[in-house]
């Protein structure tokens, strides 16, 4: 008796296909996203590390950072808005002080006159503008062009505010005083609580602060969840 044998037919074929492109179609943005905050977590956490070891080595050279610490601006700008070279009192401070202790690729100055250095990871940090060096942003991509600072809906998610006040005796910095590098915790009361709430619905903690600074503290709390993006986390985070 002869067998036969019964192929799938190009409907089917279609059919099996289109299937697995909804699966894939569903499925691919959250491995996705996934992937982001692993790799968000892990420079994070890196960074922290690494910048609060250089502290650490610069106090054994240069003593208390206390003495050592100065808030300095950033390159002035020309009468054509134009970073002046060699001007950055923050560029010559961090490479005396920090710079030695990090591994660093590159240097630059920001258009708006802010002193930026790149790690070998790819990811950079810079001051929060031009006019301190207590303020700074840590960028998971390094890529200032494409996470714009000033837009208060990068914080949390392409970049990441950190303090750096270690004189400062004032009560509402009370969580940066004596310390070094930190995420803005600027007024925070301790309780994770304030934290989520700040950073979750973008609320700032002190009402004479920005509409838009709530989102500040979304470094702090993922410090608090251990370095690590929590589930309910509300925003998309990128590098």
């Amino acid at each position: 008796m002869e067998k036969k044998y019964r192929g799938f037919t190009l409907a089917e074929v279609l059919i099996t296909l289109g299937i697995i492109g909804v699966v894939a179609a569903l499925t691919l943005p959250a491995l996705i996203q996934k992937n982001n905050n692993k790799v968000v977590e892990t420079r994070l956490m890196k960074f922290y590390s690494a910048i609060n070891q250089a502290v650490k080595m610069a106090e054994v050279d240069y003593g208390d950072k206390k003495i050592w610490y100065q808030d300095v601006e950033g390159a002035a700008l020309d009468d054509e808005g134009k970073p002046v070279p060699g001007s950055s009192e923050a560029e010559k401070w961090f490479n005396k002080y920090l710079a030695p202790y990090l591994k660093i690729t590159k240097t630059d100055t920001l258009a708006n006159g802010a002193f930026i250095v790149y790690f070998p990871d790819g990811s950079a940090l810079s001051q929060a503008g031009r006019h301190t060096t207590r303020d700074w942003v840590f960028y998971p991509g390094g890529n200032p062009e494409k996470c714009d600072y000033s837009d208060g809906n990068s914080y949390g998610t392409c970049l990441f505010h950190f303090n750096f006040n270690p004189a400062n005796t004032q009560p509402r910095w009370s969580h940066n005083y004596n310390k070094g590098f930190e995420p803005w915790k600027y007024y925070w009361d301790g309780t994770e609580e304030q934290l989520k709430n700040a950073c979750y619905k973008n609320q700032p903690i002190y009402e004479s602060e920005n509409v838009n600074s709530g989102r500040f503290y979304c470094a702090a709390y993922i410090q608090l969840n251990g370095w690590k993006i929590p589930d309910d986390y509300p925003y998309k985070v990128s590098y």
